[in-house]
């Protein structure tokens, strides 16, 4: 399932792009979905399962990884916020950190 990490960084990279750009709304779905695709990956690695939606995904994280469980919810709000409002700096800086901060630990597992 190399396609996820791939996909992550993909959508990582385009939010680093969006977020010099100032394209806040942008940069924050593009750095949830490389966050979420993080997340898939620890769960395949875990359990061999391929996610298919946030609530499979939010089931397994909540049991096999509760801390980014709790951060992920946190973000997901922010996320369905980038569809109808404007988010700023303040709001896609977290979740630029965590999807890079998910990165750091996926390559230290591996």
């Amino acid at each position: 399932m190399k396609e996820l990490i791939q996909n992550a960084e993909e959508f990582l990279e385009s939010g680093e792009d969006n977020f010099k750009k100032k394209r806040f709304n942008a940069a924050v779905s593009d750095f949830f979905k490389a966050v979420t695709n993080y997340c898939d990956w620890l769960i395949y690695l875990d359990t061999k399962i391929i996610i298919k939606n946030h609530n499979e995904r939010f089931n397994f994280l909540k049991k096999y990884h509760p801390k980014i469980h709790m951060k992920i919810l946190e973000f997901y709000k922010k996320y369905r916020e980038s569809y109808n409002l404007r988010l700023s700096k303040e709001d896609a800086y977290p979740l630029k950190e965590f999807a890079n901060e998910l990165k750091r630990d996926i390559k230290n597992k591996g």
